[in-house]
């Protein structure tokens, strides 16, 4: 009996030492795939190199206006914070299917445009005379079902670039997708990628698209599968920050950092690691 339970703990720790070895494994490919991610995107931007309090010094003399869509949402409401608090437009504009509750006083001087966006092109006047734009608008699937998220992320952003670009703004910034691309099998990244080309297709004088990774927010609204992703990622993020997710400050502070920026060229795409690295510029 005694030689038959050596051999069960025997076989006991050999299958604990096949499991360890497989984890082991499967940890060392995670971390080089990651890696991988980490690595593969090049940025164009330097966080040492950019001086963001003369830059806000600079454009706030410009004396130049904004509007923002999506402004109720995640991304736009971080936006909304930070434009109001560097105070570098001389004007800002929300654009929206309803009038938003700002109770800080912060605010007061906000024009909010409410139009609705099944007749856009009878609220043309809500997109005149704005420098720059800012599009966050967007939803899902599971929120709208496959007519409703095409028609928000595609069709009414498309068409809110086209009023936009009528009504004389000159500099528009899209918040797109990492993997944004319109020849994709998956619905979402497709739509993103047919979006991106539409709109390039306007020929705004600039178009700044920005491609985050997996956002990491507290969501108002419940996304399950991002809960999940936000769980799983939020702990790598401290090591390989910008492989499969961005604080979703950091998406917002970039978009603003970004239209500081005389841009390099008509149209410029920022992947997750340039966002990373300029949503992260330190004020001097």
């Amino acid at each position: 009996m005694i030689f038959v339970s050596d051999m069960n703990l025997s076989e006991s720790y050999s299958k604990f030492g096949k499991v360890f070895g497989v984890l082991a494994v499967v940890i060392v490919v995670i971390a080089a795939v990651l890696h991988h991610l980490e690595s593969s995107e090049t940025t164009v931007y330097s966080r040492m190199s950019v001086d963001m309090s003369a830059l806000e010094a600079s454009f706030r003399q410009k004396n130049q206006s904004c509007f923002i869509l999506g402004a109720s949402g995640e991304t736009g409401k971080i936006l909304l914070q930070e434009l109001v608090q560097r105070n570098i437009f001389s004007k800002i504009t929300l654009i929206g299917r309803r009038q938003l509750i700002l109770e800080d006083k912060i605010y007061e001087s906000l024009v909010q445009e409410v139009v609705d966006f099944e007749k856009l092109e009878d609220y043309a006047a809500a997109f005149q005379g704005h420098d720059v734009g800012f599009c966050c608008l967007g939803t899902t699937k599971a929120k709208a079902g496959t007519e409703g998220f095409i028609r928000v992320d595609h069709d009414y952003v498309l068409k809110a670039a086209e009023l936009a670009k009528a009504g004389g703004c000159s500099d528009f910034h899209l918040e797109s997708s990492r993997g944004a691309d319109k020849t994709s099998g998956l619905l979402y990244l497709r739509v993103k990628g047919e979006v991106e080309a539409d709109v390039e297709r306007l020929g705004f004088q600039r178009l700044s698209i920005y491609r985050p990774a997996v956002l990491l927010v507290d969501r108002q609204e419940s996304r399950p599968a991002e809960w999940l992703a936000r769980k799983f990622l939020g702990p790598m993020s401290s090591v390989f920050p910008t492989a499969m997710s961005i604080p979703i400050q950091v998406v917002a502070r970039a978009m603003l950092a970004n239209a500081l920026l005389q841009p390099q060229q008509a149209l410029e795409i920022l992947e997750n690691k340039a966002i990373y690295e300029l949503g992260n510029s330190p004020k001097k």
